[in-house]
């Protein structure tokens, strides 16, 4: 697969196999978000590549705990309501289940924080997908970077005091009938382009 149609054919999984990630693919997705762009190459992104069951249970449960005590206002963006309301309810998975999460955090007084860990994030899903792995951006834990309970938790992980979590990427093998994600190119609809 050359780059364009890495990029083209990539879309979000959000139905994964229980199969774990070979150690090696999960390594060369990593790779690919350390070797991102960023900011002056200052290159302060902190990649926490999760695998562990019961690491990944843990943030589930911690996550869930986060949203359900917080109030559901209108004013909220629609993605945190959903993820609010169905805390709430119980029974709530922010990772879709994915046997491995690539979390990433930088330094929390950096400009460039949320850039740089988009651009670490974008690159990885990429690689996933050359590699024949599903993968979905995943927002809650950047909304909850500032909770006592999952800052505690990572901390334990070897989060700094100066860092803070901007996005992570859940990875794993699609639960479609050939294993492989979504590659369907379906027409461009917003993202306008002025050629000038």
């Amino acid at each position: 697969m050359n780059t364009l149609d890495a990029i083209l054919t990539r879309r979000s999984t959000r139905k994964f196999q229980a199969k774990p990630v070979e150690l090696e693919k999960l390594q060369k997705i990593v790779e690919a978000g350390r070797f991102a762009p960023t900011g002056g190459n200052c290159q302060s992104n902190h990649f926490f590549a999760i695998s562990n069951p019961d690491v990944l249970r843990k943030l589930v449960e911690l996550v869930q705990s986060a949203f359900a005590a917080m109030e559901l206002r209108e004013d909220l963006y629609k993605s945190l309501q959903n993820s609010i309301r169905l805390s709430q309810k119980g029974g709530y998975v922010f990772d879709y289940n994915a046997p491995a999460l690539v979390v990433v955090a930088c330094q929390k007084d950096y400009g460039n924080n949320m850039a740089d860990v988009a651009c670490a994030l974008e690159n990885m899903m990429v690689a996933a997908n050359e590699l024949d792995l599903g993968s979905c951006y995943i927002n809650q834990l950047k909304w909850l970077n500032e909770d006592p309970a999952l800052l505690a938790y990572f901390k334990e992980l070897g989060l700094k005091d100066s860092e803070r979590i901007y996005g992570s990427v859940a990875i794993g093998y699609a639960d479609t009938e050939s294993g492989l994600p979504n590659r369907k190119m379906p027409e461009r609809v917003g993202n306008e382009a002025v050629f000038i």
